[in-house]
């Protein structure tokens, strides 16, 4: 268990995007949630949009079961949503819901993503329906970068500052208790990409508008055997210091969850048996979880789990010793 904020987070997280929106995968997902708890997981990522909000209601009907207090939920507003459970086409349900009613205007719509406050409401508000609770433990605004293919800057830090600003308020009032930023592209860029994230930016932002006690605590990135920018690419800057964004989040004082940590599987059948060795592992998937895990500022490792058998591999890491600091590094030599 990591210790962070009060909270005891889990090591490895149970994620929900993979998988067709019926009803085999979510008796899936609802048997790995529940069986998550016998192994000491207890940390569940899911967002509105994953399997058009089915997988968060399988959440839901999981913290029903267990009780709300048996896990520490993240879920992620930002891309515009489709509820498969309506009866509607997507078009009559972005019309009806969002269009009709003005909750959106066009020109707020980004890569079929919105950072209107009005907008991150309503998905708040609809998640928590579709969880069927009174608050989450972490909020993430999803994939923000995707508005910096159409905005200039000073807009985009405008829109991020309204958004902090709303989900201050909502972690007054109880709704949340920290929220975030859950990216794809912003962190494993330069920074003269267009997508590129300014992670010291944001976090001032966060304390301009919440002082030093603000709720902006969490990131997540993909990390990986194959995607390493957020440990190697020092493409971040506190201070006066040039950090790689696990530094910078560890500077700061931020936690990290990771995405993608075990490339979606397709790591199986592409990891060297001599690495293997070298992390003290005997499969792919393990020694994907092994590297993210012993990476210095990793927090918890988020993995997409529909299958028991999946559950039980994966929890294997739990019993394993990490890599110390000098036989990580010794990787990159």
């Amino acid at each position: 268990m990591k210790s962070f904020m009060g909270m005891e987070l889990s090591e490895l997280g149970v994620g929900t995007y993979l998988g067709e929106p019926d009803e085999r995968t979510s008796e899936g997902y609802q048997r790995v949630m529940l069986s998550s708890v016998e192994y000491g997981i207890n940390v569940v990522d899911t967002a509105i949009v994953y399997r058009y909000m089915r997988s968060e209601r399988d959440t839901g009907k999981v913290l029903k079961k267990v009780g709300r207090e048996r896990f520490i939920v993240s879920t992620k507003g930002g891309y515009v949503p489709y509820d498969l459970d309506s009866g509607l086409s997507f078009r009559d349900y972005l019309y009806e819901n969002f269009l009709k009613t003005s909750l959106l205007k066009p020109e707020e719509i980004s890569q079929g993503h919105s950072l209107s406050v009005d907008f991150i409401r309503w998905c708040l508000r609809k998640s928590l329906e579709n969880m069927e609770t009174d608050y989450v433990d972490i909020y993430f605004l999803h994939n923000p970068e995707e508005q910096l293919l159409t905005l200039d800057r000073r807009t985009f830090r405008d829109r991020i500052r309204a958004c902090f600003e709303y989900l201050e308020d909502e972690a007054r009032k109880g709704r949340i208790k920290y929220y975030g930023l859950a990216t794809w592209n912003g962190f494993r860029v330069g920074p003269t990409e267009k997508q590129y994230l300014d992670l010291y930016e944001l976090f001032k932002v966060a304390e301009e508008v919440g002082g030093e006690e603000h709720r902006f605590r969490f990131i997540q990135l993909p990390y990986n055997l194959g995607m390493t920018e957020a440990f190697t690419l020092k493409n971040q800057k506190v201070g006066e210091k040039e950090l790689s964004t696990l530094e910078a989040c560890r500077e700061l004082g931020l936690y990290v969850y990771t995405s993608a940590s075990i490339l979606q599987g397709r790591v199986v059948g592409r990891v060297a048996k001599a690495l293997k060795d070298r992390l003290g592992v005997d499969s792919d998937v393990l020694a994907s979880l092994q590297f993210v895990l012993s990476t210095p500022g990793v927090g918890t490792a988020l993995v997409g789990m529909s299958k028991l058998e999946h559950l039980q591999e994966n929890a294997r890491i739990l019993n394993m010793p990490r890599l110390d600091l000098q036989g990580f590094l010794a990787l990159f030599e």
